[in-house]
């Protein structure tokens, strides 16, 4: 298909509202001067820069919607498989169109920071959270209910795009101690609160989500921030006569090689 504005269409789809079209391009690698650590959590998400500010994003909407979908199809009470489906598809596609719509804004957000400051992006890499949450573990219905509703993969899915459609380059680090620790000394931490944390070495308290972000940031520092990982990409260097340049072919859902 012939490039339109530097935008190549790469297919069409078809449905019964509406037909899609997915552009890629081809962009420069931003070089990253700081990092953004981001900590997903079920009713918000909090980031730690490398500037030391840090900010949250309330998601406590997007878990009111799904309780209440989840309220609503619980009333159904009818044996009829058929009517079933009908209703649990109609109160699906509300919740997804509704609780995109406030991931694709924090996203959105972030990345817009992200490229204004030249900062790439540290992620955890979550995997297995459901098995926490399977029934038989002890928990009510209702908490199994929320945290397998969380909508971390999503938010993770939208992000990595819009970076990726933007040249900024995403890192992924393991999730292991950035709950626990002290963001300060690295020290073990304590509850002290319903959303703190207390260092004995430091004698602080400090708010355990803004604490994550900060170790997961602290851990992005030491890695090479690089298109791979979750869902996965490559950089490709494309050779000229003095010099080489990273090149990323972003597709409007996902990154190819290029």
């Amino acid at each position: 298909m012939r490039s339109i504005s530097g935008h190549t269409p790469r297919s069409l789809t078809l449905t019964a509202n509406g037909l899609s079209i997915s552009l890629s391009k081809e962009i420069a690698e931003v070089e990253p001067v700081g990092a953004i650590g981001i900590d997903r959590n079920l009713d918000n998400v909090t980031t730690a820069d490398s500037d030391g500010s840090t900010l949250r994003h309330d998601l406590g909407r997007a878990t009111e919607i799904k309780a209440r979908c989840r309220e609503t199809k619980s009333h159904f009470k009818r044996n009829d498989a058929r009517i079933r489906r009908v209703v649990y598809g109609k109160y699906g596609r509300i919740q997804r169109n509704r609780v995109n719509s406030l991931l694709h804004n924090v996203s959105a957000s972030i990345v817009k920071r992200a490229k204004k400051k030249r900062f790439g992006i540290v992620m955890e890499e979550i995997k297995g959270i459901h098995r926490l949450y399977r029934k038989g573990n002890g928990q009510g219905t209702n908490y199994r209910a929320r945290l397998n509703s969380w909508s971390f993969y999503e938010l993770q899915r939208q992000i990595e795009y819009k970076a990726r459609w933007e040249g900024i380059p995403v890192a992924y680090v393991a999730a292991r101690g950035t709950s626990v620790n002290c963001s300060k000394c690295g020290s073990r931490t304590y509850p002290n609160g319903r959303r703190t944390l207390f260092c004995p070495k430091c004698d602080v308290s400090v708010d355990r989500d803004v604490n994550a972000a900060r170790n997961i940031l602290a851990k992005g520092r030491g890695v090479k921030f690089t298109p791979d990982g979750p869902p996965g990409a490559r950089v490709e260097a494309v050779k000229g006569n003095e010099m080489t340049t990273p090149i990323l072919r972003a597709d409007g859902g996902k990154v190819t090689q290029g």
